[in-house]
């Protein structure tokens, strides 16, 4: 494998051979003949080189994810510099193959490390776990378990691997809850505290460009929302970054990080993974398909209460039930006419989490409309209508006595939990966030890099 220069990185050294060989450069890095646009400085006006007459993505439609339009040009972009590389099952290329697999293959490429999220690079582990330190059996290089891992620790495994420059390719499936925007936040930090380049690999937001659910408030962040943005943020990995970038990392870093997106081709925020997306690499073991990430959005609230979110089916957050609930509930559900769900009455036995081995009445939710349905008001409205039989419980978490409910910490702070306990419908709990759902709509327009209707 060819020895990389030893001194400290630059955007010279990560552009490599497209600066030696002439390639234009626009804002950014070039790589496999594609522009990836930089995060603006918080201040700047943002120029995002988006194609306004691109088609929207439909059934047939050709998107080209990031990864994708750097392979196209033999990683180019990466040579020169020491790689470290964020992925895990869905960092792949069309053909199947995973990134790291390709990347491995280019000598002229030097990857030090590989940094495996919540559930592991090769994605072996349930929720909550890792697959610890190894060395990845098929290309022998050493992968270090950042899940859990602080800014601190990050910044520590960073310069133990000897890493210039950290990839990040994760797809996501635009919930806040969803760890792996933690897993790239966190990242971000600790590469900017240390002055590495960063480069995400962009890929499609599943779930579109609509922005709902509550915003985050700073006394119930954790794990699964570290920051103040909302719970349907409708951004793709590349846009959270820029937006992290520009609005986060100065007060927290010190600094913002050198950053570059490679930018997806053909893609469009109205569209949904279930129109263009040829193969599904579950991003975890619990997210099985594009159905599931539709639906996650809005039933991951489960996990805060008594109800079986469906772990432990082959439908998990869209089968939903618990052994107390009845047919009435769905009944109720289908009356009230939701948009693009149908609410289909179900039993089953969960085989591991909630009521392992118990037969759990419920409903098993079916998307009709994939652009019509909304996950968040869905969901509001399957927990009020739950929260009407008396062995309704919300989870509480004795380990944290001051923020013991985990819906709080899900939702963003105790509002949503204390406006159904107390009686309110959906609209009024729905209504309690829309102004934050405006103002940060507005926000996150200057970091946005894809042209089409966000809804």
């Amino acid at each position: 494998m060819t020895r990389l220069p030893t001194g400290p990185p630059t955007r010279r050294t990560v552009l490599g051979s497209a600066l030696a060989s002439g390639a234009a450069v626009t804002a950014g890095l070039t790589l496999g003949g594609e522009t990836a646009v930089a995060a603006p400085a918080a201040d700047s006006d943002l120029d995002t080189d988006v194609d306004s007459a691109a088609p929207a993505a439909g059934p047939g439609g050709r998107v080209r994810t990031g990864a994708e339009v750097a392979a196209a040009g033999g990683w180019s972009g990466l040579r020169g510099t020491r790689l470290g590389i964020f992925s895990n099952p869905t960092g792949i290329l069309p053909d199947a193959r995973h990134i790291v697999d390709d990347l491995a293959l280019h000598d002229e490429l030097e990857i030090v490390g590989v940094f495996g999220p919540e559930h592991g690079f090769r994605g072996s582990a349930q929720a909550g776990g890792s697959e610890g330190d190894t060395t990845d059996p098929r290309t022998g290089l050493p992968v270090f378990d950042a899940y859990g891992a602080n800014q601190t620790k990050l910044a520590e495994l960073f310069t133990k691997s000897g890493a210039q420059t950290m990839v990040f390719d994760i797809q996501d499936v635009g919930a806040r809850f969803y760890t792996y925007i933690w897993t790239l936040y966190n990242s971000m930090v600790a590469a900017a505290r240390l002055g590495l380049n960063y480069v995400v690999l962009d890929r499609p937001n599943p779930v579109g460009g609509r922005v709902d659910g509550a915003m985050m408030t700073p006394g119930y962040t954790s794990g699964v929302g570290a920051k103040e943005i909302v719970q349907q943020h409708g951004m793709t990995v590349g846009e959270l970054a820029r937006f992290f970038n520009g609005e986060f990392l100065p007060a927290e870093a010190g600094r913002s990080v050198d950053l570059e997106v490679v930018r997806v081709k053909g893609w469009r925020p109205d569209s949904r993974a279930q129109e263009y997306t040829p193969l599904w690499p579950p991003p975890s073991p619990n997210m099985p398909t594009a159905d599931t990430a539709l639906v996650y959005v809005g039933t991951c609230f489960f996990e805060g209460t008594n109800l079986s979110e469906g772990r432990g089916t082959t439908r998990p957050f869209e089968m939903i039930g618990a052994p107390y609930l009845d047919y009435h509930w769905g009944d109720r559900l289908g009356a009230r006419g939701l948009p693009g769900v149908e609410f289909r009455e179900a039993y089953f036995v969960p085989t591991f989490n909630k009521y392992v081995d118990e037969a759990c009445a419920g409903v098993q939710m079916h998307v009709t409309d994939a652009r019509a349905f909304e996950p968040v008001p869905t969901a509001v409205a399957m927990l009020v209508e739950a929260r009407k039989y008396a062995e309704f419980e919300w989870r509480y978490d004795s380990y944290d006595p001051v923020r013991p409910y985990w819906i709080d910490k899900l939702s963003g702070s105790p509002r949503m939990r204390t406006m159904i306990d107390s009686g309110a419908d959906v609209a009024e709990v729905v209504g309690a966030w829309q102004e934050e759902v405006r103002a940060f709509d507005a926000r996150r327009q200057r970091y946005l890099l894809y042209s089409g209707r966000r809804a």
